[in-house]
């Protein structure tokens, strides 16, 4: 228990610092500092700075995409659910510590040269897109959707961190809620005359006029 409440201190310092100052800007001796907790001590719990950064990125994935699940949750309707992501967005876009996409952060520092962090940025953008994914299919729209909807969120996240604002999260919803009835549309079968004259268009005269 005493381990594990030693850990967390750590792992909040160190996201404290590595959000909201950069990965590279800060040094063990910081992560000491902020947390309390002996460098000797800091060691034998985390061997390594890179074994503290895949932590804390680790730690950071999962209860982001489940605070995601959990207020898309307390919505019911398949197409609320898919817009319900756009809405939470502009809830974390709020946040007075927001500073974009910790993954993305994280990978434009260090995925150069760092295979672990290039791997786990990966599988954090490759879970929110099954989220996505498992939302559009219950929404009974075509799968092509949901890279659609990925790039919306992701061009918003990083828009939103550079321009200060969390407005991208709205203008993306907008563009969600106008994509889902066309992706529908599209997905639907052609009535059966339509079907037909894709079939057997209409002969054009030599004035250029059908004949139909």
């Amino acid at each position: 228990m005493e381990l594990e409440a030693t850990e967390q201190r750590i792992l909040d310092a160190a996201e404290d610092l590595f959000y909201g100052q950069g990965i590279q800007a800060v040094g063990m001796d910081a992560i000491r500092t902020a947390s309390g907790v002996p460098l000797k001590r800091l060691y034998q719990i985390f061997p390594s700075k890179n074994s503290l950064i895949e932590a804390y990125l680790r730690r950071r994935d999962a209860r982001w995409l489940r605070n995601l699940a959990e207020y898309v949750d307390t919505y019911d309707a398949p197409a609320q659910r898919v817009l319900a992501v756009f809405d939470w967005l502009f809830l974390w876009f709020n946040e007075p510590d927001f500073r974009g996409c910790g993954f993305i952060n994280a990978f434009g520092e260090l995925g150069a040269t760092s295979q672990e962090v290039a791997d786990i940025a990966k599988a954090h953008k490759d879970a929110f897109r099954r989220c996505l994914a498992d939302l559009v299919a219950a929404a009974d729209a075509p799968a092509w959707l949901t890279d659609q909807l990925v790039l919306l969120a992701e061009g918003a996240m990083t828009t939103a961190a550079i321009s200060g604002s969390p407005e991208p999260a709205r203008h993306a919803r907008d563009a969600a809620r106008v994509l889902l009835p066309v992706a529908h549309a599209a997905a639907s079968p052609l009535p059966e005359q339509a079907v037909v004259l894709a079939h057997n268009p209409a002969p054009v005269s030599p004035g250029g006029t059908t004949t139909r």
